[in-house]
């Protein structure tokens, strides 16, 4: 089949990679335009945008995906399906109709479970032991198109986002072709979601990284790890902001907490150290101090200074 492809960032790497490498033709690449990236505010082109370039694919960056200017140019590709993989931006009617196989979405969810930007992170951060990757015909709710394929993907339990996405990305791409194959044969039919049990992933905000040091060990582990590498997970050591990058819920061997306040620093050991939740002990092994990099607790120690009896809190204390 002839495939218009729609994508931005890495995890939508592989569902291009895997496209171009099989027996459907991608005719064109259409990706979000260059923006400035990191402190040197740099543009830089999207991952997507370079895998297409470096294949030597077509590409299109539209500021306006309902301009006349790109519907035009999608016309002219003449694309049987349309694929998308994280574009970022919700398709209008006149681009859903385009194609006569229509649109075909690879979202980080079983949906109908976790509709939304945001689906491999909160599986995490809820404590999900599994996941996975379907395919769907796109309409114009939010991901409420009916499925097509589906994989389950099992949740370890030291898999961040980062690494968690890499993952499911590289089955996205394989289930993705598998997907169109099967459209092209007419061997896969669309099975209507059963709204009444779906559940929402929300766009992410920095202000969701903030810890909450009244929740359970569990539920902070897990936000650690639901949370990275973006917003990541912080706090504050009095007027200092600390990332925690990796913690463990301290099941044994760590230091009594004896009922102290929640973000109550228990211990500090020279590898690690131990806060007093709302219930258990998180162990952090993993911090990065404001512009910073991320290093271990054993590295930071030696330029920085934690007592036991310290307190961690949402806001920082400037008295």
């Amino acid at each position: 089949m002839r495939v218009v492809f729609m994508g931005t960032p890495a995890f939508a790497v592989p569902s291009l990679e895997a496209l171009a490498n099989s027996d459907h033709e991608v005719v064109g690449v259409v990706t979000q335009p260059d923006r400035p990236k990191d402190r040197g505010q740099a543009v830089v082109p999207c991952p997507v945008k370079e895998l297409a370039l470096a294949k030597g694919l077509p590409v299109s960056q539209p500021d306006k995906i309902k301009s006349p200017e790109f519907l035009q140019q999608l016309a002219e590709w003449k694309p049987d399906v349309i694929a998308v993989t994280a574009f970022g931006r919700i398709l209008p009617k006149p681009i859903l109709d385009l194609p006569p196989m229509g649109c075909v979405n690879v979202h980080g969810s079983l949906l109908p479970a976790y509709r939304g930007a945001a689906p491999i992170q909160w599986a995490l951060i809820h404590g999900d032991t599994e996941t996975g990757i379907t395919t769907m015909v796109m309409d114009e709710g939010m991901d409420t198109g009916a499925v097509l394929l589906q994989q389950t993907i099992p949740i370890e339990p030291e898999d961040t986002a980062l690494e968690l996405g890499a993952r499911m990305a590289r089955v996205g791409g394989v289930l993705l072709v598998e997907t169109l194959t099967r459209l092209a044969a007419q061997t896969v039919v669309p099975c209507a979601q059963d709204h009444s049990r779906a559940t929402m992933a929300p766009l992410l905000k920095k202000e969701d990284g903030v810890i909450d040091w009244t929740q359970s060990a569990t539920e902070i582990a897990n936000r650690i790890r639901g949370l990275s590498p973006w917003p990541g997970s912080y706090t504050f050591h009095h007027e200092h902001r600390l990332i925690i990058r990796k913690g463990r819920v301290d099941a044994q061997g760590g230091p009594a907490g004896g009922g102290q306040r929640p973000g109550t620093i228990l211990a500090v050991g020279p590898q690690s150290f131990w806060v007093e939740t709302g219930a258990g002990r998180i162990e952090v092994l993993e911090v990065q101090p404001a512009n910073k990099k991320r290093m271990s607790v054993e590295q930071f120690l030696l330029g920085y200074t934690l007592r036991a009896q310290d307190t961690l809190s949402p806001q920082p204390n400037l008295s």
